[in-house]
């Protein structure tokens, strides 16, 4: 029986509003969507996609953290820092 795996995507909305989703822990592994739920959906296959190389390219496979480092960071959450600048 296959093992689940869960893996954190940081998910952002750029300027044309279209959600972009990256996978920290699979170097390369990114994905977007028009809506939320596409990108989930094109995440959850791009995460897939990425895994099924792994089983391919021992190389690759050794870049995918898999936790084996012991437990994973807990994400806190995401902030924005106010800095006042001002470019020459």
């Amino acid at each position: 029986m296959p093992k689940v795996l869960n893996f954190k995507v940081v998910l952002e909305q750029d300027e044309r509003g279209y959600f972009v989703a990256s996978v920290p822990a699979i170097p390369g592994c990114h994905s977007q969507g028009k809506t939320y739920e596409e990108v989930l959906k094109n995440v959850r296959e791009a995460i897939e996609l990425c895994l099924e190389v792994a089983n391919i390219d021992l190389s690759y496979k050794e870049k995918i953290d898999l936790g084996k480092t012991g437990s994973l960071p807990k994400f806190l959450g995401i902030t924005e820092v106010p800095i006042r600048f001002q470019f020459s």
